[in-house]
C-alpha cells in the first residue's frame, strides 16, 4: 500500500528560520570580530559592526580553500554573475544566481530584516537562480555548494539556463529601478527639512489671496454678471457679503454704505435660487441674513415623506412592518406624533402599495397634521372642517373622534371635493357629510358647531420646495388679496363656533404661508372684530408668533401662535393660532371722531367699521370759519 502522505507534515529542506534564529551570522562571526571601546559599540548598531567585519576580514584574509569561511567578495568588487543595484540608503546589493534545484540555504539579509526595520546589504536566493558562471557561492554558514551546482547545472538544457539569466536580469532591473526611485523621493522630502523657498512663497501667496478683504465689483461688472451670471463667483459673493455685513463696522469698504451691500446681495440671491425681487424683499425682511440663507437653501431641498397611520383599521406598528416586509425604510415621525411614519426611501411605490389601497394609511406632510392636534376634536362634537380638500385634515379629525360625532366637510372647489370623496370612503370614515358652499356663506347656512377648522387659502410660501413658481409670479397684489379673503373666512368661521358649547367652543386658524400680512395681521384682525381669544396650541415646539413687525404692533397674545420653517423644523412652511370664543355677540365698533383740516375748513369725520370690513364714511360740515 505504502505510506500515506501526512499532508500536515511539511518536507524538512535545511535550516529553517529557527535554526538561523538560534545560531545565525553574528554567532559565527563573533570569534572573528576584533576588540571595540565602548565608545564605539554604543555608536554602531549590531548590522553595522556585522558589515565591519565583513569589511576587515575580506580585505585582511586571503582565503585558502573554497569552503573558508572568509570567502566574501569585497564591497567594491562583484563577483562573475552578480548585479550590484542601490538600496534604499545607497549601500550595494549582490544578487548571486545560484545553479541547481536543490534549494539553497537562507542568506543573512533575511535574518537581519527580521531584527531590524532598516534595509542594508540585501542577498536574495530563493527566486533568483544563478548563472552558469557563477563562482564561489558562500551562504551564511561557511558551506560553498559550488560543486553540487556545476553537477546539477549539466542537467539543464542551455534554453533553460537562457531563462534562468533572464529572469535574474529582470528582476534586478526592476528592483534598481523602484530603489532609485525611493531614494529620489527620500532627497526630495525629508522629514528633518521643512518646505522649500518657493512652496513657502506660494503658501504665502494662498493665504494672502484668503485673507484679502471682499470690495463690491464696479457697476459695469455687474451689468455682465446680470447677463451670463456665473453661479460659482455668485454664491462666493454672497458668502462675502454675508460675513462682512454680520460685522459691518469692522469689515466693510470704506466709503460704502449698508444699504449698497444690501442691493448687491438681494441681486445676487435672486440670479442664484431664481426669486423675483417682492418675494425676495419680504424675505429679507422676515429672516436675519444668516438664517435667510439657510431658508433659501430649504427650499431647494424636497421636504421628507411622511405618512400618516389610520387607526381605523391598523396599528402604527403593524403598518410599519407589513411597510418594511415590503422593501420601505421608515421610522417613527417623532415624539409629538404618535401616528406619523417618516419614510427614507422605498423599493415600491408608497401610494400604491396594497395597505395603501386598503386604507391603511394616507400620505400626509408633517405640518398638515399639527393643526387637528392643536385643535384635539372630541368624541360626539360636531366640527366644521372649512377648507377640507384633499381630506387628509379630516379623515385624521376623524380617526381621532373614532367614526363618532359628525363632521361637515367643506370646499369652494367642487373638482378637490372628488379627491375628499375618495380618500374618506378608502380610509373608512362615516361620521362625515360633505358640502360645496363658499365658506364666507356659513353662518347663514348652518351654525353652533363645537370646533371649527380653517385652513385658508393662500399665496403657498412656506411650500416653495413644492411649487417652485411662487418664487417669480407673487407680487403685493396677491398677498393682499390672499389676507382679504383670510379676514372674511376667519369671520365667518368664528361666527360658526358655539361659544356655549360644553366640550369645544375652540376655532383653529392655519395657513401654508409665512407672510406676516396673511398670518398675525390677519389674527389682529379678529381679536379686534370678534368676542375672541388666543390659547395656547398645545404644540410643544415651532416658533412665536410676532409681536411686532417693523412698523406694525400686534396684539401680545400672539405668542401664543405657532410658526414652523423648513430649515429649522425639516418640514413644510406654516402658521397655527388657536381661538377660543368667549361670546356669540358681535361687539359694535366705536366711532371715531377726527377733525380735518383741509382748505381752511374744519370738518368733523363720523367713521364706522362693519363686519364685512368696509369704510362707511359721514362727512359733517361743523363750520365754514377759516382756520
Amino acid at each position: 500500500m505504502g505510506r500515506k502522505l501526512d499532508p500536515t507534515k511539511k518536507e524538512k529542506r535545511g535550516p529553517g528560520r529557527k535554526a538561523r534564529k538560534q545560531k545565525g551570522a553574528e554567532t559565527e562571526l563573533a570569534r572573528f570580530l576584533p576588540a571595540v571601546s565602548d565608545e564605539n559599540s554604543k555608536r554602531l548598531s549590531s548590522r553595522a559592526r556585522k558589515r565591519a567585519a565583513k569589511r576587515r576580514l575580506g580585505s585582511a584574509e586571503v582565503p585558502k580553500t573554497n569552503k573558508s569561511p572568509e570567502a566574501k567578495p569585497l564591497p567594491g568588487k562583484l563577483p562573475k554573475g552578480a548585479v550590484q543595484t542601490t538600496g534604499k540608503k545607497g549601500p550595494q546589493s549582490l544578487f548571486n544566481a545560484a545553479q541547481g534545484k536543490k534549494r539553497p540555504a537562507p542568506s543573512s539579509d533575511e535574518e537581519e530584516e527580521e531584527e531590524d526595520s532598516e534595509e542594508d546589504d540585501v542577498v536574495n536566493q530563493g527566486d533568483l537562480w544563478g548563472s552558469e558562471d557563477d563562482a564561489d557561492m558562500v551562504d551564511d554558514y561557511g558551506a560553498d555548494s559550488n560543486s553540487e551546482d556545476e553537477e546539477e547545472d549539466e542537467e539543464l538544457l542551455p534554453i533553460e539556463r537562457a531563462a534562468r539569466k533572464q529572469k535574474v536580469r529582470e528582476a534586478a532591473a526592476g528592483v534598481q529601478w523602484s530603489e532609485e526611485e525611493t531614494e529620489d523621493e527620500e532627497e526630495e522630502v525629508t522629514p528633518e527639512s521643512g518646505p522649500s523657498k518657493e512652496e513657502e512663497a506660494d503658501g504665502g501667496l494662498q493665504i494672502n489671496v484668503d485673507e484679502e478683504p471682499f470690495v463690491l465689483p464696479p457697476a459695469g461688472e455687474m451689468e455682465q454678471d446680470a447677463q451670463a451670471p456665473d453661479l460659482q463667483r455668485v454664491h462666493k459673493r454672497i458668502q462675502d457679503i454675508v460675513g462682512i455685513l454680520r460685522d459691518f463696522g469692522a469689515q466693510r469698504e470704506e466709503g460704502r454704505s449698508r444699504s449698497e451691500y444690501l442691493n448687491r446681495l438681494k441681486k445676487d440671491l435672486a440670479t442664484y435660487y431664481s426669486y423675483g425681487d417682492f418675494l425676495l424683499g419680504k424675505l429679507m425682511d422676515l429672516f436675519p441674513l444668516s438664517e435667510l440663507v439657510e431658508f433659501l437653501e430649504a427650499n431647494e431641498v424636497p421636504r421628507p415623506v411622511t405618512l400618516r397611520t389610520n387607526t381605523l383599521k391598523t396599528r402604527r406598528r403593524d403598518l410599519a412592518q407589513a411597510l418594511i416586509n415590503r422593501g420601505v425604510n421608515l421610522d417613527p415621525l417623532g415624539k409629538w406624533s404618535k401616528t406619523g411614519l417618516v419614510v427614507y426611501d422605498s423599493s415600491v411605490p408608497i401610494g400604491a402599495t396594497p395597505e395603501y389601497l386598503a386604507g391603511h394609511y394616507m400620505l400626509q406632510g408633517a405640518s398638515s397634521m399639527l393643526p387637528v392636534m392643536a385643535l384635539a376634536p372630541q368624541e360626539h362634537e360636531r366640527i366644521l372642517d372649512m377648507c377640507c380638500a384633499p381630506g387628509g385634515k379630516t379623515s385624521y379629525m376623524a380617526q381621532l373622534m373614532k367614526n363618532t360625532g359628525v363632521i361637515l366637510a367643506n370646499d369652494a372647489n367642487a373638482e378637490r371635493l372628488k379627491s375628499v370623496v375618495g380618500n374618506l370612503h378608502r380610509l373608512g370614515v362615516t361620521n362625515t357629510v360633505i358640502s360645496h358652499y363658499d365658506g364666507r356663506q356659513f353662518p347663514k347656512v348652518v351654525g353652533g358647531f363645537d370646533r371649527v377648522l380653517l385652513d385658508a387659502p393662500c399665496s403657498g410660501t412656506g411650500v416653495i420646495s413644492k411649487d417652485p413658481a411662487v418664487k417669480t409670479n407673487k407680487d403685493e397684489k396677491d398677498i393682499l388679496r390672499c389676507a382679504h379673503l383670510q379676514k372674511e373666512l376667519l369671520l365667518s368661521a368664528i361666527d360658526s363656533v358655539n361659544a356655549t358649547s360644553k366640550t369645544g367652543g375652540y376655532l383653529v386658524y392655519c395657513t401654508c404661508s409665512i407672510m406676516v400680512e396673511e398670518n398675525e395681521w390677519v389674527v389682529d384682525y379678529a381679536l379686534k372684530k370678534r368676542n375672541v381669544r388666543l390659547v395656547p396650541t398645545g404644540l410643544d415646539f415651532g416658533q412665536e408668533g410676532f409681536t411686532r413687525f417693523r412698523e406694525r404692533r400686534f396684539h401680545p397674545s400672539l405668542r401664543s401662535a405657532r410658526r414652523f420653517y423648513p430649515h429649522t423644523h425639516n418640514m413644510d412652511g406654516f402658521f397655527i393660532a388657536k381661538f377660543k370664543k368667549f361670546s356669540n355677540s358681535i361687539p359694535q365698533s366705536e366711532t371715531d371722531n377726527v377733525l380735518l383740516y383741509c382748505s381752511g375748513w374744519t370738518a368733523v369725520v363720523q367713521s364706522q367699521l362693519i363686519a364685512t370690513s368696509t369704510f362707511q364714511v359721514q362727512v359733517i360740515l361743523v363750520s365754514q370759519t377759516p382756520n
